[in-house]
Order: C-alpha cells, then structure tokens, then sequence
C-alpha cells in the first residue's frame, strides 16, 4: 500500500512489513523496540570486546521527514520507531554512545533539498550525503566534502512506489559516481551474479570489500552491515564511506555475521537498517559463507 502526498511525494504506507502500523503505541510495538535495545547494547558490547567500536543508524521512513507532505495521511512521527529507539538508547551512557540520529538533521534539512526520490523509497544523494557526515561525525572521522563535485548523471527511472501506480512516469535522478580512490572486490556470492550478468538481482547477502590505497583515506578498517540504501555497488553510503576510510567491508544482511567479524578484527562495525525493516528484530545467526553457497548453487540449477 502506498499513499499520494502534495507536490508529487509518494509515500510508502503498507506492504509486508506494514509501515504506518510501526507508528502505533501497543505493547507488542513497545516490546519490540525494547528487543531493539537490548541487540544494540549486547552488540556494542562483544565489539567492544573484539577491539572495535559499534554504531548503530537507522535510515528513516519519509513518512517520518516528510510529513507535511502527507496531504490527508494522520500519523504521529513521534511515534517513529527510528525516534523510539534513539529515545530508549539515550537511557543509558552506553546506549548514547552507539546511536547516530538521523531523523533530527533531516527533518532539519527537508526543505533544502529532496533527501528521498520522491516516487522511491530511497534516498537521492543529499539524503545518503547527509547520513554520511553524520557517521564520520559520530566516529571521529574526516568526512570528504567534494563528493558533489563527483561525476554525475542525469536518468530517467520508474521508481518502485511509482511502479505500483497503473500508469508509472519516470522520476528525473541524478546518480553520483564515486568511485575514485577506492578499488573494489565483490565476494564469491557478487562475482557469481555479476558473471551470469544478474548483478543488480541481488540484494540479501550481497557481499563486497572496497580497499582505499590513498594517503589522504582514514586508515581505519570498517565493516558495514547494511541494506539497499548503502549498496553492494560502488555508490551511495557505502560508496562514501569507501572514499573515506582504508578498507570497508559491506555485508547486505540485517544480522551480524560475528565469525567475520572476528575474522576481519574491524575498527569499527556500522549497521545499517532501513526503519520500516525493524518490524522484525534480527537473531544475528548469519554466515556470510554458507549463505554464499547456498545461493550459488541455486543459481547453477537455475541456469541449468
């Protein structure tokens, strides 16, 4: 289900992970935040252990920013899980530590520039630009100011809220190539996908290392498990956090594979989570390896 705001905004609003319903108040909804918390703090503990500091982001719902273009839609934005959670983080000096806020400088920053496609679910470049000098903010790093001067180019895309429409019109999208120091290693599970020219098919387990040989990059080594709006390809947050530090591993999963983890001895674990995917609260029992595997050898029987 989605829902036509003012000025061309669209707005997702159901789907299988029921979004507007998040912005509720029972106790199933406060039961799950508080699940939230406690997979936090515990991981920001064992990384901790591991040597590395965690950090937690949220990317919000535009639902969330966005709500004075709602046009007739009633939600309680206070109500954001994203918001929701920060709240119940800041309880604790631990919980404070890990949390980086997103929902405050972009509700800031709405009307300066469109920080979501307005047909799509995902941010455009000011939106990820913005998370990004968030995070080196909240790690201590150096965050790269010339990424608008990066090669760009315009495209005409039918984003996936507008898809749903019976009669889809192609957004206008400024797509920002930045990719300039850092060299890419795309994993097993990628290099097959890309090889059988499915690269863009896959989503959940994508799984690539982008190594950074320039003098000027952070020499810390980080790994990010993300989602969509970071991206396996080299673009987006991940794209800029590729640009700024010496090595960063991306992990497209909402669960934490700490065998690689342990492997890898990061400095720092980010993760990354989309707020109308904390409908469900991960259990952490990924491998990065057997998922590969797995899906590999579905598709070979596909190609079969």
């Amino acid at each position: 289900m989605f829902h036509i705001g003012q000025d061309g905004w669209l707005f997702l609003t159901g789907g299988s992970n029921d979004v507007v319903a998040q912005y509720g108040n029972g106790r199933a909804i406060w039961a799950r935040l508080l699940a939230w918390r406690r997979l936090a703090l515990a991981r920001a503990a064992r990384a901790e252990a591991l040597g590395a500091r965690y950090l937690h982001v949220v990317v919000p719902e535009k639902i969330t920013v966005y709500d004075h273009k709602f046009a007739g839609l009633r939600v309680d934005v206070r109500r954001s899980p994203a918001r929701r959670l920060a709240r119940l983080l800041s309880l604790t000096p631990a919980g404070r530590a890990i949390v980086v806020d997103l929902v405050a400088p972009m509700r800031a920053q709405r009307d300066a520039a469109d920080l979501y496609y307005r047909t799509d679910t995902h941010w455009a470049f000011p939106g990820y630009f913005l998370a990004y000098r968030e995070i080196c903010r909240a790690c201590g790093g150096a965050a790269r100011e010339n990424f608008t001067l990066r090669p760009s180019y315009l495209s005409a895309e039918v984003m996936d809220i507008e898809a749903k429409l019976p009669f889809p019109e192609p957004e206008r999208a400024r797509r920002h190539v930045l990719q300039q120091d850092a060299v890419r290693e795309p994993g097993t599970l990628v290099r097959a996908y890309e090889a059988a020219g499915r690269g863009l098919d896959l989503h959940v387990g994508a799984h690539v290392v982008f190594r950074n040989p320039s003098p000027q990059a952070d020499p810390r080594r980080v790994v990010l498990f993300g989602s969509s709006c970071s991206g396996h390809v080299h673009g987006m947050l991940s794209g800029a956090l590729a640009e700024t530090f010496r090595e960063l591993h991306f992990v497209w999963s909402a669960n934490i594979d700490w065998a690689y983890v342990e492997a890898v001895r990061p400095d720092l674990v980010l993760f990354e989570i989309a707020e109308r995917f904390m409908a469900r609260v991960p259990t952490d029992d990924f491998s990065i390896e057997a998922f590969a595997a797995e899906r590999i050898r579905a598709l070979r029987d596909e190609t079969v």
